[in-house]
């Protein structure tokens, strides 16, 4: 008895001792300290989605910029400061203006071929109507089918969802001043991000890092979006698929969104097959695009892109979701540069906390058991 009376006040004594040093060094319990974290990230993601107006076009000028930085750095050395930015800038805006113009004409083109096979979609809607009620369908609710599935409904929503990419590269107003401020002032934010790694070593370090991933992400990204558009086209051409340039131009624009690109780059040059040649047609651009699109953007680029940036497919996807949701499209589009800013300002700039790198997926050696290193310096 007076044994279990000792270790019940041993227990007691050491469960005081933990709470007098916990007030004493003012650290929480980790259970609460996951807690509010998870409720800061709720709130703050929330925040984001309520200036997602304002957020997506700063994110999307940001990133430009740091992408372009290292040509403005080379053009330092042979010309004047402002010629450099301007020349950049010019750059930027024309890129922007020749993506969106693309996208543009990809939609116009679309709606003229759907709409000269009207009578041949309703053919083929009559026949998948056929088919349903053959197979045990009522025909009140193929007819509810058939009402809706109009080649004007179907046309409608793939311009629209064209229009809506199309509208992320377009030279808006806060886009374009915030490009211009960007670029002239990226001078001095490298100055200033200098100094700050000269007190901050690993604030500087995650800076750095951040600028170095997003221009091998972007690098990465460009060059799996050209195999990918030359062996599209290449292959409508093959199959005289009308306008396979075209189709050709959007896969590689739609390859920048994660995994939901390879659907929307896939639904125009399906459904003109379908019209052009029935289903069979349809079904060899869907294995077309299967094998090539799917195989190299949702499988081989993932894992490329998680070896280059330090993220695993799996949260690359998840990523994708979460900031579509908070910033719409324009989250879809700059889905992994968003998480590596992320990364950066919580998980980088602390050593505290890096060990949760390899859980994100980094399993480079530089990740593992010690900060960032100052990768890429020399091109930030």
């Amino acid at each position: 008895m007076a044994g279990r009376t000792t270790r019940s006040g041993d227990a007691r004594a050491r469960g005081t001792e933990i709470l007098v040093t916990s007030a004493h060094t003012g650290s929480l319990p980790r259970t609460v300290l996951v807690l509010l974290g998870a409720a800061a990230a709720v709130v703050v993601v929330a925040g984001m989605r309520s200036t997602a107006f304002i957020l997506g076009p700063t994110i999307l000028s940001l990133v430009l910029t740091i992408t372009v930085h290292p040509l403005r750095v080379r053009l330092t050395r042979r010309l004047p400061g402002w010629a450099a930015s301007t020349l950049c800038f010019t750059l930027l805006i024309v890129i922007l203006v020749a993506l969106a113009v693309s996208l543009v004409i990809a939609a116009a083109r679309f709606a003229d071929l759907a709409s000269n096979y009207n009578g041949e979609f309703q053919k083929r809607v009559d026949d998948v109507m056929s088919g349903l009620q053959n197979a045990g369908v009522s025909e009140s609710t193929t007819q509810t089918v058939g009402d809706g599935a109009s080649l004007v409904n179907v046309s409608d929503l793939v311009t629209k969802a064209l229009a809506e990419v199309g509208s992320l590269l377009t030279g808006a107003v806060l886009v374009v001043s915030l490009l211009l401020f960007n670029t002239f002032d990226s001078p001095a934010f490298a100055r200033n991000a200098e100094e700050l790694a000269s007190r901050r070593p690993s604030l500087g370090a995650a800076l750095t890092g951040l600028a170095f991933s997003t221009r091998r992400w972007l690098v990465v990204t460009t060059v799996f979006g050209l195999i990918v558009a030359v062996i599209d086209t290449i292959a409508l051409q093959l199959m005289d698929i009308p306008a396979p340039l075209l189709w050709g131009l959007l896969a590689f624009l739609t390859n920048y969104i994660p995994n939901i690109g390879f659907f929307i780059g896939l639904a125009p040059p399906a459904l003109l097959a379908l019209l052009d040649g029935g289903f069979g047609k349809m079904i060899a651009v869907i294995a077309v695009y299967s094998v090539v699109n799917f195989i190299i953007q949702s499988v081989i680029q993932p894992k490329v892109v998680g070896q280059a940036v330090g993220f695993s497919s799996s949260i690359t996807f998840l990523s994708m979701v979460l900031w579509s949701w908070a910033l719409g499209p324009l989250g879809a589009l700059l889905a992994v540069p968003i998480s590596l800013m992320a990364r950066a300002v919580i998980i980088d700039s602390d050593p505290a906390t890096f060990w949760i790198r390899p859980l994100l997926g980094d399993r480079r050696p530089e990740a593992i058991g010690s900060p960032p290193a100052a990768a890429g310096a020399g091109d930030s």
